[in-house]
């Protein structure tokens, strides 16, 4: 059995610990509002930038000259895999459940016999995924000295990507990341960039209707999935920083439980130790005192 003063210091370290975690609970807190704000402000640019190329892609998809971003590269050989994690862990099992979908989805394509290559954004997913696909790992990018991702970092990751498939790099890009839902819920969710899916042109936010547009299609669409494949790397980033911050919540506020019950356990324990060794005392001074 542990001595006091053990039981006290490990007391003493459980508090320590419990008082970190309760303010890094009331951090995560104060910065979900400004980063749950900022991902469902972009979900609706995200949406309708992808309900405009839905109509625009409907007339061109299957003619000959369409765009290499919408039509691909007539093969499906190369995938490139986008993993958009944290800088940081303590956020219970955000990184690790975005990193899982991924390693899933790149064991199934290595299965079918094609060839993976993984990018990672955030240092959290390059320390998970380098133990078990170091070879098909690129040189990861990362904003750890940034207080916030915006549009110029997703621009540059795009920019990467877009140069790499101009020079036949891969055929199918993938992004991976983690959408917010809630405090206690954090979705991970795949997007295919490249050939870019488009869905039915019959959408809600075009009312299904009919548009002449001018330029051609295959003009604006030249434009446009440029820009999209940026909007839809910062719409991931912008959710990735709100459910990373509910999952730190989340999680921080399970370790401040965990902590207060440990220290109730550690405490009682004490207690008895100390009346235990308090009763043997009593009892050594009474047996020395009838010997007498």
């Amino acid at each position: 059995m542990a001595s006091l003063k053990e039981l006290r210091n490990r007391i003493a370290s459980v508090q320590a610990t419990q008082k970190i975690t309760r303010a890094m609970q009331m951090v995560a807190a104060s910065k979900l509002r400004r980063a749950q704000d900022a991902a469902e402000a972009a979900r609706p640019y995200a949406d309708r930038m992808s309900a405009v190329l839905a109509n625009l892609a409907a007339g061109v998809a299957d003619q000959e000259g369409a765009p290499r971003l919408l039509a691909g590269t007539g093969s499906e050989q190369t995938h490139l895999l986008i993993v958009a994690t944290a800088e940081r862990g303590l956020c219970g099992g955000f990184n690790a459940s975005i990193a899982r979908m991924a390693r899933e989805q790149a064991e199934a394509l290595k299965a079918q016999g094609k060839t993976v290559k993984i990018l990672c954004v955030g240092r959290k997913g390059y320390d998970i995924l380098k133990r078990n696909y170091a070879d098909e790992l690129l040189a990861p990018v990362s904003y750890q000295g940034l207080k916030s991702v915006g549009f110029n970092e997703a621009q540059s990751i795009a920019t990467q990507v877009l140069e790499d498939f101009e020079t036949g790099a891969f055929d199918v890009c993938t992004l991976f990341y983690s959408a917010y839902q809630s405090v206690i819920s954090q979705v991970p969710t795949a997007l295919q960039l490249i050939p870019a899916q488009i869905e039915d042109a019959e959408t809600p936010e075009l009312g299904g209707a009919a548009y002449d547009y001018e330029p051609e299609e295959t003009e604006i669409l030249d434009a446009l999935l440029p820009r999209n494949i940026s909007v839809q790397i910062l719409r991931a980033f912008l959710e990735n920083a709100a459910s990373e911050q509910g999952a730190r919540m989340s999680a921080m506020d399970n370790a401040t439980r965990n902590a207060g019950e440990m220290i109730d356990s550690l405490t009682i324990t004490y207690n008895r130790s100390r009346q235990a060794q308090i009763t043997k005392e009593l009892i050594e001074i009474i047996s020395g005192a009838e010997a007498l």
